[in-house]
């Protein structure tokens, strides 16, 4: 944990990935150090409740008919009742069913993120950035956060500038590898593009999921996400050619300081 000048940095390993934490904006700073501990905490607590590769966590017990929904933490039945509203709205494209079984973490690291930049922002921070993974979610600012281009190692498709509270989600293989399945086949989208990204003012739950949906779809995904309240959407494919969505630009014209 690094601090300075009224900020804090903190870096931590869970759900199999990287957690950056980027906190300015720090009154009470024993209060913010409070906050932080408690949402490291509560990532790893979403690790222990949900990871598919537990299998003694509550979301595989559930999967295997060993617990009952009633049995599970108050967080399982928010997850699940937040994929069913995404499953409906994508038709589909996004569902926490694969094969027969049950897996929801398609949301569960955006919603994650969401809930530990909350928990900092009530601990008195008036300023986040927590990049899990590649998704962002965003309070207070000027930041500017890149977005990696999946086809240039090392290098940025596009930068994001934010000063309000702004969820940023990124879907694709450059990150984890291919890891979003069309839900129809159960394989890699055919015609999938190399990333798609979208932007939610607000929180990274709907961003991520969004984009999770939108990426399975593909060649589909820039009309849906168009027609999508407060939401933006960037896409980079295979070829190299990029799209946006028609208000994708208001998001990428400021000035900040870049935290990556």
């Amino acid at each position: 944990m690094r601090h300075g000048g009224g900020r804090l940095r903190h870096v931590e390993e869970s759900m199999g990935t990287v957690f950056s934490f980027d906190i300015r904006g720090i009154g009470d700073e024993e209060r913010v150090r409070a906050g932080l501990r408690a949402a490291v905490a509560s990532l790893h607590s979403a690790d222990e409740i949900f990871s598919t590769f537990r299998a003694d966590s509550q979301i595989s017990r559930l999967a295997r008919g060993e617990l009952a929904l009633s049995q599970c933490a108050d967080e399982v039945r928010e997850v699940l009742e937040l994929c069913a509203m995404a499953e409906r709205e994508s038709e589909g494209w996004f569902t926490p069913r694969y094969a027969g079984g049950l897996d929801p973490t398609g949301l569960v690291k955006g919603w994650a993120v969401e809930r530990a930049a909350r928990t900092l922002v009530s601990a008195g921070a008036s300023a986040v950035c927590l990049n899990g993974g590649g998704d962002i979610q965003l309070v207070g600012g000027p930041w500017r956060v890149g977005v990696t281009d999946p086809l240039r190692p090392g290098g940025l498709a596009t930068v994001i500038a934010s000063e309000g509270t702004l969820g940023v989600a990124t879907s694709g293989p450059a990150e984890r590898g291919c890891h979003v399945l069309d839900p129809r086949t159960g394989r890699p989208p055919v015609h999938g593009p190399a990333s798609v990204t979208v932007v939610c003012p607000g929180g990274l739950t709907v961003a991520d999921s969004r984009a999770t949906a939108a990426y399975a779809m593909g060649r589909q995904a820039q009309e849906w996400l168009e027609g999508l309240a407060n939401t933006e959407g960037f896409g980079v494919l295979a070829d190299g050619r990029r799209w946006t969505t028609s208000g994708f630009g208001r998001y990428t014209d400021s000035v900040a300081e870049v935290s990556v």
